[in-house]
């Protein structure tokens, strides 16, 4: 009985993702002056898809990914096209570090302690700014308590 149930599961399974997800909702953020439009990766397919497969990102856009409960998190680029810094975020906005990543590599790229935010923008995007480690961020994801 388990094994016919077990096949019959199969068929609904959730399945990769082939191209790049880009309706999920949106949130915006700032970095001092800067207006960042976010997308916002909550679910775990979401994140685990992230910005894969994109070919282009406009500079004022990035990708928030948040997590149930602060963790080091760990991104790779695995099918990702576009070079990408990831900001690994505290839960008050503040930038914990920066990771640059160069796209389709399995290099795995950790935050410096426990965050349950990384917002991942084009690379250089960030150096550009003049934004470091230390710089708060604002929005509504750092505003809850």
């Amino acid at each position: 009985m388990a094994v016919w149930v077990s096949l019959l599961a199969l068929p609904t399974m959730a399945t990769a993702q082939e191209g790049p997800q880009l309706n999920l909702q949106r949130v915006e953020l700032s970095a001092g002056m800067h207006r960042i439009d976010a997308q916002v990766a909550l679910a775990p397919q979401e994140r685990q898809t992230g910005l894969m497969h994109r070919k282009e990102m406009p500079q004022h856009e990035g990708m928030l990914f948040v997590f149930e409960q602060p963790s080091q998190q760990c991104f790779w680029m695995k099918n990702t096209l576009l070079p990408l810094t990831a900001a690994f975020v505290a839960d008050d906005g503040t930038i914990v570090n920066l990771e640059d990543m160069k796209p389709q590599t399995l290099d795995s790229h950790c935050s410096a302690k426990p965050v349950r935010y990384v917002l991942e923008m084009n690379q250089g995007w960030f150096a550009k700014k003049g934004i470091k480690a230390g710089t708060k961020l604002g929005g509504t994801p750092f505003s809850r308590k």
